[in-house]
């Protein structure tokens, strides 16, 4: 039963933090992109540029939807169901919201913290909101979509950055948005020249999204090592591995000034996790002695996984 109450209150809070992050994708989109007329990358990118080219007879979340239905479909046999899931619901969350919140927030609202700061403040204030919605989203297992799935399909088998496949695949999107007329929101034509200044504007926003998905990225995945010294070690080894659930090594140490032998704790675990470890150790033995360092990687079980293609010789394996 305890497990079962634990397994609902973190799909709770996964499916919360998704819903949050859409919605400050979306925000971005709706407050500061949209209005400006500025193109970003991916599937928002290509489905912002035929909104603008069809006046806004097609919304940016029609065609939002129907791309990464197709998407959805190959990511569900390459990334899991457990993505699958997920990501079906930021989508569908993502283009009900790309489409309702332009009409939703007030023109006031839009007038006062979009258009009038101008369009390369609008940029970074959108690239950052649209940054940290994506990283939120991937960070729970889930996506917005798009090219996010390409990304974490490549990433899956390989150490690449997210946010560095996400911005080699916006650069041609955005530069496909100077062979598509594009309109204003009261139906007037973009002028070619404001097309040129909208592609560097686009070029400006994905670099802001992908530094912005890469930070957040690698502040949740972080790791730490902590050594612990205590005379009630293994009431502490005890509290990490059934209340924290994390994974605990004992390793015999001997003090050489006073020549005792002593048993030294090792923990690795996440840096967002640090605290409530910390926590738990003081409210056991406030004198223990600790050493907390940053480690750059953690791969194995409850951490991240080695990726990398094996190569098999074809020519050895039949001599075999």
């Amino acid at each position: 039963m305890a497990m079962n109450k634990k397994s609902i209150l973190t799909i709770f809070k996964e499916y919360s933090l998704i819903t949050l992050g859409i919605l400050l994708y979306v925000t971005g989109w709706a407050v500061f992109l949209v209005p400006n007329n500025l193109v970003g990358g991916g599937v928002s990118g290509v489905a912002s540029i035929i909104q603008y080219g069809t006046r806004g007879f097609i919304k940016i979340g029609t065609t939002y939807f129907v791309i990464n239905a197709i998407l959805l479909v190959i990511a569900l046999f390459t990334l899991g169901k457990s993505f699958g899931g997920k990501t079906v619901f930021a989508v569908i969350l993502a283009s009900v919201g790309l489409n309702v919140f332009q009409d939703l927030i007030p023109a006031e609202i839009i007038q006062t913290l979009a258009v009038d700061n101008g369009k390369l403040m609008s940029t970074i204030m959108g690239g950052i909101m649209v940054g940290v919605g994506i990283g939120l989203t991937m960070s729970q297992g889930g996506s917005s979509g798009g090219t996010d799935i390409i990304a974490l399909i490549v990433n899956k088998y390989r150490n690449v950055s997210p946010g560095r496949m996400i911005l080699l695949m916006d650069v041609v999107i955005i530069l496909s948005s100077m062979l598509v007329p594009s309109y204003t929101a009261d139906g007037a034509l973009l002028p070619w020249t404001e097309k040129v200044t909208t592609v560097v504007y686009g070029f400006i926003l994905v670099m802001v999204n992908s530094t912005v998905i890469d930070l957040y990225l690698s502040g949740s995945r972080q790791s730490v090592q902590v050594f612990i010294l205590s005379k009630k070690y293994e009431q502490i080894a005890d509290t990490i591995t059934h209340e924290l659930r994390r994974g605990v090594t004992v390793l015999d140490g001997k003090g050489w000034y006073t020549k005792h032998s002593t048993e030294v704790l090792m923990v690795i675990t996440r840096k967002t996790d640090l605290s409530i470890l910390l926590r738990a150790i003081k409210s056991i033995d406030p004198d223990a002695f600790l050493s907390v360092s940053s480690v750059t990687g953690v791969y194995g079980k409850g951490f991240d996984q080695i990726k990398e293609r094996v190569k098999i010789n074809k020519d050895i394996s039949k001599e075999s």
